[in-house]
């Protein structure tokens, strides 16, 4: 499975390092950090590789590895290892009280890349991360988990979209649901300009996806049926079985 991702340029990447190294490590960073149990299908290989290719990343200077809560140690990169990839993310461990919320979006995006649709689409993912690195100080916007977006040409119906992915882990107020909900479906720009919602212009995102705990699951539809017509573009799907935490 093939999970690089490199709008903002070629990576500087090290000569001793393979391409599915490059994958594996500009993936981590997008995502905040990776599970060392969830490696082993980011970088498409057997678990005894995944966990040779986080050491080596550990030896290089590239990386840093640790218990960070419940079930598996966590991966993230470091200075050395962002620069590497052409980033300038802060080199910090993933926020404690994210892991389980950073978990939930990586099995979402670790199961769309692995459909046939998305493989033979050549479709990429936009991270929060980097989302959120294109953002203005001040100004407040919700930004969703992720972004997919289709090339034009694709074979797929839906060829030329963007989606915006939800992970939902927890249940928010209807309120909060339903105004996050129009928001990424009424918004008309890219993040980090001030074209949140320009008259006359399409829609940034032709459909949103969101994934779901049981928990949250029964919020999230009702928070839909309040949609009126915008919730024909507002799929619900279930979490992945790997989604959550270990206890």
């Amino acid at each position: 499975m093939t999970v690089r991702e490199r709008p903002g340029g070629p990576v500087n990447a090290s000569p001793r390092l393979a391409d599915r190294d490059i994958d594996g490590m500009l993936f981590t960073a997008e995502m905040y950090g990776v599970q060392l149990d969830l490696l082993d299908a980011v970088l498409g290989s057997t678990v005894p590789r995944a966990r040779a290719a986080a050491t080596r990343w550990r030896r290089l200077g590239y990386a840093e590895a640790g218990r960070l809560g419940p079930g598996a140690s966590w991966i993230w990169l470091t200075r050395a290892g962002l620069a590497a990839c052409g980033l300038r993310y802060a080199a910090i461990p993933p926020a404690l009280s994210r892991l389980a919320h950073i978990r939930a979006v990586t099995t979402v995006r670790l199961a769309l890349a692995a459909t046939p649709a998305y493989r033979e689409a050549g479709a990429f993912w936009r991270s929060e991360r980097r989302l959120r690195a294109r953002g203005r100080p001040g100004l407040r916007e919700h930004v969703p988990d992720g972004e997919v977006h289709w090339p034009d040409g694709a074979p797929v119906p839906w060829a030329g979209e963007c989606w915006a992915i939800e992970a939902e882990l927890t249940r928010k107020t209807l309120t909060r649901t339903t105004v996050i909900m129009r928001e990424l479906l009424t918004r008309t720009g890219d993040y980090g300009s001030a074209g949140g919602v320009v008259p006359g212009r399409a829609a940034r995102h032709a459909r949103a996806l969101y994934v779901c705990s049981p928990a949250a699951r029964p919020t999230v539809l009702r928070a839909r049926e309040a949609l009126g017509p915008l919730a024909a573009r507002l799929e619900v799907r279930a979490l992945p079985s790997q989604a959550a935490m270990a206890p």
